[in-house]
């Protein structure tokens, strides 16, 4: 399942394909910070929907190329690329936290390729767009979370500063140490998911990304504070957006702003859900939704 796929311009990305499924292909883009490689419950969800997985590492997490100065946009390119490579013509997308917006800009610059689009906690806009006096983006998230966009926001030497302090223990960590690595940034409703299988997919799911470097997580840092380079008013496609009240990295005022900001979005506000458990208990339900009757 695990490959590589060399984009128009000579960069790598490490991809994550499922071979062994047919039916409608589906685009994962996976959150910040994190790779492609899939959670096995995942995996089986969708093949059990008739869907074929999809998805890969962002330049600079794993061994994909890095791609600096990238914006969010430009993963519109990257799935094109791997589209046409697997003679795809379309697919379903759906982006989990720092995923969502790379999901929305596929919905909203190449909607003849997109069959519909679900956001799972994704993160609001910081700049670019109208009425972002209404977001108050930072309000609400956990410590680790304030400092971390503060950087971004200040620019590239003080977020890699940053990201020279908190790396070292987010590249090695491990299940018995991630619900105590996210600190602030997790409630007892995520706490709670973070057990099991689960909990030892995402210790080796951030330990694969930022096994080489942190750029990965720093660049997308750096694109979500910048432009996003779509407008959020064009979507053509069914747009489904997902977010938990118990959100304490990306908590529900960036889902609710979203909400009332893009164009045909289709909302599903989850007072019982978190951040960590939306994918966990709802994974299901988002893509049965997405997929429509």
């Amino acid at each position: 399942m695990r490959s590589q796929v060399t984009m128009a311009d000579g960069r790598v990305l490490d991809a994550w394909i499922d071979s062994d499924a047919g039916g409608e292909p589906f685009v994962f883009h996976f959150g910040t910070p994190s790779s492609g490689m899939p959670f096995a419950g995942h995996l089986s969800a969708a093949r059990q929907r008739g869907l074929r997985w999809i998805s890969w590492s962002r330049p600079g997490y794993g061994s994909s190329t890095r791609f600096e100065g990238r914006v969010v946009a430009d993963a519109v390119e990257d799935t094109h690329d791997v589209l046409n490579q697997l003679g795809l013509d379309k697919a379903y997308v759906a982006g989990w936290s720092g995923g969502g917006p790379h999901a929305l800009a596929c919905a909203a610059l190449m909607p003849d390729r997109v069959l519909g689009v679900s956001t799972l906690a994704s993160v609001g806009p910081f700049s670019g767009v109208e009425d972002l006096e209404s977001l108050d983006f930072l309000a609400d998230m956990g410590a680790e979370n304030i400092e971390e966009f503060g950087a971004a926001v200040e620019g590239p030497q003080a977020l890699a500063k940053f990201m020279d302090q908190v790396w070292p223990a987010t590249q090695h960590v491990t299940t018995a140490d991630i619900a105590d690595n996210f600190g602030d940034l997790i409630d007892e409703v995520d706490r709670g998911v973070l057990t099991g299988e689960f909990a030892e997919y995402l210790a080796a799911d951030m330990r694969e990304g930022l096994r080489e470097s942190y750029f990965g997580w720093m660049d997308d840092d750096l694109a979500f504070v910048r432009p996003w380079g779509f407008d959020l008013d064009s979507f053509e496609v069914p747009v489904h957006i997902w977010q938990g009240a118990h959100d304490r990295m990306v908590p529900l005022a960036h889902g609710k702003w979203l909400a009332g900001h893009c164009h045909g979005g289709c909302v599903h506000l989850v007072p019982e859900e978190g951040h960590i458990s939306l994918i966990v208990d709802q994974f299901g339900a988002i893509l049965d939704e997405m997929l429509g009757p």
